[in-house]
């Protein structure tokens, strides 16, 4: 039996437009050698457990993965195990998502910091890095680094498979163990019982990349950006057009400033694939933060924002599709749940479609996967759903007011 993999509305990024910034973003001009990274930072530091995690626990780090777990209850939890494990996670799924491939491009060595000074702390012996499949001038970019390197400890480095759930914690764990890098249940957190059932540390490139700044610069240095609840900054893949700009934002910076006048108006993705719509009038009145922006229902995520000039229906449709022939495919809401969601979605979108469907599978799919990737896949849907409703029942009708709209403008053009 074949199965659909249709192709990502948004393809993975072969060039990315990566601005200096304030913090991790620094001094990029210099370079990415380690020579350069001394220089501006100096050696690394040697730090206790408790004062590494204490620091962590004041800042209210957070992982930059997408579920902004705090750093510091996953560090002590993980040293409360025998021989842990420090894994970094550069695989980048997402094809949204431009930050962590960034960082790689650009600041290697602090990444490689923010592991190694945590391995040490740990008093862990070996690091495992996972670099993307689909992405070669990352992982060449980080066997470069590794290379300009002798620190003592062991460091594996292993390539994700070109599939979006291959950089779920559980699949990356399956990929360093030599099996096949797919999602798997769980039954605890992977700080307490990881690769090959040891406490395993595993966060994306941004989160060991802010540890590092955190250590290498102190607690004074980090607080200076960023609001006095959320110190700090973090990276924002932001694609409003063919090359996607990868930007480091303050906290309690207004979103409407990362995203240039020219889509100002239009509804926004936030969160990326996994993520939320959002009108303009919410858009404006967002300010970029963890808390607030999960209160208000756009979680910030793996701050992915898209702003594209396709229909939203039509844009979201593809999302879906794509999201559907990406799964592991190993549990009922992945193998049956989604292609059959795809498909009510795909047939609302080209018109004549039953859009309550939709909503009947969207409720039965959620929350019964072995992985995130059918509830992230959901909160699209329950988005949409839920921010565009006279565009979807136009659509069912069959007929797109956007695109209506969009042959008035070139009629009028010529």
């Amino acid at each position: 039996m074949s199965h659909r993999h249709p192709a990502s509305p948004i393809p993975i990024p072969s060039d990315l437009h990566i601005h200096p910034g304030p913090a991790l973003l620094s001094g990029i001009d210099q370079g990415s050698s380690l020579e350069a990274h001394r220089a501006q930072y100096g050696p690394m530091p040697k730090l206790h457990l408790d004062e590494l995690a204490d620091r962590i626990e004041r800042l209210r780090l957070r992982g930059r993965g997408g579920a902004a777990f705090p750093f510091a209850i996953k560090l002590r939890t993980a040293a409360e195990g025998r021989k842990p494990v420090v894994v970094v996670n550069l695989s980048e799924g997402e094809p949204a998502s431009g930050k962590d491939s960034s960082l790689v491009m650009t600041r290697p060595h602090l990444i490689l910091d923010g592991a190694v000074i945590t391995a040490r702390a740990l008093k862990a012996i070996e690091i495992h890095l996972v670099l993307p499949g689909d992405r070669p001038s990352v992982g060449a970019a980080m066997h470069r680094a590794l290379a300009e390197r002798h620190d003592k400890i062991r460091i594996h480095t292993h390539e994700a498979e070109p599939r979006f759930v291959a950089g779920q914690a559980q699949a990356v764990l399956q990929l360093i163990a030599g099996k096949p890098n797919l999602p798997v249940t769980a039954w605890q957190p992977e700080a307490v019982s990881g690769h090959r059932g040891r406490p395993t540390l595993l966060s994306n490139a941004e989160t060991w990349a802010q540890v590092a700044r955190v250590a290498l610069e102190g607690e004074a240095a980090y607080r200076r950006l960023g609001t006095a609840e959320e110190p700090g900054t973090t990276l924002m893949t932001v694609t409003t057009g063919p090359v996607p700009d990868v930007i480091e934002v303050s906290f309690g910076t207004p979103l409407k400033d990362v995203l240039p006048t020219t889509v100002h108006g239009r509804p926004v993705l936030l969160g990326g694939f996994h993520g939320s719509w959002a009108p303009w009038s919410t858009v404006a009145n967002t300010i970029v933060s963890v808390d607030g922006m999960k209160a208000q229902g756009t979680p910030l995520g793996a701050g992915i924002v898209v702003s594209v000039q396709d229909c939203p229906v039509s844009f979201t449709t593809r999302i879906v599709d794509y999201l559907a022939g990406q799964s592991a495919r190993r549990c009922g809401p992945c193998f049956n749940g989604l292609p059959a969601l795809a498909s009510a979605l795909r047939g609302v979108s080209l018109g004549g479609g039953d859009l309550a469907r939709v909503e009947q599978l969207s409720e039965i799919v959620v929350r019964r996967g072995a992985c995130a990737h059918p509830d992230g896949t959901v909160r699209l849907v329950q988005s949409l759903l839920a921010g565009f409703g006279d565009e979807l029942d136009s659509h069912a009708a069959g007929f797109c007011t956007h695109r209506a709209a969009r042959a008035v403008r070139t009629e009028e053009a010529s």
